[in-house]
């Protein structure tokens, strides 16, 4: 299945958040996600959904410092009452957005001889996520960072995020597959995409290297878009780049055939 949304934080952001949910419908998506939607009341989203007959797709917990050059919070064990508090939120904005999925940033972790804590960290704070959201209906996923952008990110390939899938083994906990930061890394994420399809709950994309749209890099989008589609995956597929110059001029990929 091949269904593409918005993403609202790297997309349309010449304009204000509110207004980028009217330009995502007007340039052909029917969805949209939001890194982080929390500038804006729930209520305020819902309505702009409505009115623009979208759907929010996904979101990500809240992640402390992490944008800004930080650890972030998920993996953090001095910050488990924050993370906690930030889940808390993530379901206040969840029962009134009702995204398919909730996106968890695993964070970085700066002194080597912490790491094997921040990961069972991690580990407890995703368990706690999943209480809070699998009762709503809501899956939790969680996601890989390249190392060159993100030094420190305690999760960086595809390996280490089955094997939290594996020792968790919640029925509700998937991986976020992001094809850039996966071919940062040298993956086969077409082949990978294909082969674990049924252990992804989202995907997102930008072209590769440099993080913009399609047709910049190297990536070739229209073999990876076209078996995501005929691959067992069932969810949405976001673009999630930086364009290189306004938003609508770098959208000729979203009506090529795949």
């Amino acid at each position: 299945m091949l269904r593409f949304c918005a993403n609202l934080s790297l997309l349309f952001t010449e304009i204000p958040l509110q207004q980028r949910f009217q330009a995502a419908k007007e340039q052909g998506f029917n969805a949209v996600e939001i890194q982080f939607p929390y500038e804006l009341s729930a209520e305020l989203i819902r309505r702009e959904l409505d009115q623009q007959q979208l759907k929010l797709v996904l979101f990500n917990v809240a992640a402390d410092d992490l944008l800004q050059g930080g650890e972030g919070l998920a993996a953090v064990p001095e910050k488990q009452q924050q993370f906690s508090e930030a889940v808390a939120e993530a379901t206040v904005y969840a029962k009134i957005l009702k995204p398919d999925v909730i996106n968890i940033l695993p964070g970085r972790c700066f002194e080597i001889s912490r790491l094997a804590q921040y990961q069972q960290t991690f580990k407890e704070n995703l368990r706690f996520a999943l209480e809070a959201f699998s009762p709503l209906g809501i899956k939790t996923v969680f996601e890989a960072i390249n190392s060159v952008d993100m030094p420190g990110f305690i999760i960086s390939s595809s390996e280490q995020m089955l094997a939290i899938l594996n020792e968790i083994k919640h029925p509700d906990l998937l991986m976020q597959y992001d094809i850039y930061h996966m071919q940062m890394m040298g993956e086969e994420t077409a082949r990978l995409i294909q082969q674990y399809a049924d252990k992804i709950g989202h995907i997102q994309f930008a072209d590769y290297p440099g993080r913009h749209q399609p047709g910049t890099g190297t990536m070739d989008y229209p073999q990876i878009f076209s078996l995501i589609k005929a691959s067992a995956y069932q969810g949405w597929t976001g673009a999630e780049y930086k364009p290189l110059d306004e938003t609508t001029s770098s959208l000729g990929w979203l009506n090529e055939k795949y």
